[in-house]
């Protein structure tokens, strides 16, 4: 396929909402921020939105990628993205939620687990405190094994497996999740302390361990049900998630 030529006026529009993060693989390309308003439980709350993708060649020349992404075929693959409220980058303190997309419960409002109740929960979260960032990653999908195998671990699942079970018992580890990408986007966005909305430790291990600096925890448990009281157990039991009563753990400096 023949590589698209950009316009230099395109270009020019473009060229002051793109970056690069360097990482370990390549490099990362931030495009943003985009002004974005979003309907929040009836009202209308404005976030600044960022979009980002992965990339094998390494370059400062964005005109060049932007070109070849025309034949890369990107509608296949997801991207990762966050959503940003008030002045992220200079705050005291900020909320931060790193949420896994969850097509059946974020699209469309499963009960058999909490995910889009924490997604809108924890946007809410953000706005009240007045700001912070939601990090909606596409890539962990069924905690990293796929909307597919998912699919197969929800039939498991109804026939007697717990959560954890039906993964294992698909070849794949309870949660194969990473969060270096968004943690590099997180540090290129803000360099201040955070707070992490979360109910998992996993979460906040996995951002002591890339030297942030947290202030604390956010539960965010809620919108437990008969469909999904098991689930929300094997969380606890299995996973080894924070209890609704810890609902606020501070981290050390």
């Amino acid at each position: 396929m023949e590589t698209m030529k950009l316009e230099p006026k395109v270009f020019e529009v473009l060229k002051d909402k793109i970056q690069m993060i360097s990482s370990d693989e390549g490099a990362i390309y931030l495009v943003g921020p985009i002004r974005l308003p979003v309907n929040l439980y009836g009202e209308t709350v404005v976030f600044n939105w960022y979009c980002w993708l992965n990339y094998d060649e390494v370059t400062e020349d964005y005109g060049r990628i932007i070109e070849k992404l025309s034949s890369s075929n990107l509608a296949e693959y997801q991207q990762s993205s966050v959503l940003v409220y008030g002045d992220f980058e200079k705050a005291e303190d900020a909320l931060i939620r790193m949420h896994s997309i969850c097509h059946t419960g974020d699209i469309f409002g499963s009960k058999r687990c909490d995910c889009g109740f924490q997604l809108k929960k924890s946007m809410k979260q953000i706005v009240e405190s007045g700001t912070g960032a939601l990090f909606y990653l596409a890539n962990h999908e069924g905690r990293g094994i796929g909307l597919f195998s998912k699919a197969m671990a929800y039939v498991l699942q109804e026939n007697g497996y717990d959560t954890v079970e039906a993964n294992e018992s698909l070849g794949f580890v309870d949660d194969s999740r990473n969060y270096g990408d968004a943690i590099a986007v997180l540090k290129t966005l803000r360099s201040r302390p955070v707070t992490l909305i979360t109910n998992n430790p996993k979460k906040l291990a996995a951002l002591e361990e890339a030297g942030l600096q947290l202030t604390g925890r956010a539960s965010i448990w809620g919108d437990e049900s008969e469909f999904n009281s098991n689930y929300l157990q094997t969380k606890i039991n299995r996973s080894g998630h924070l209890k609704n009563e810890e609902a606020s753990v501070h981290v050390a400096p």
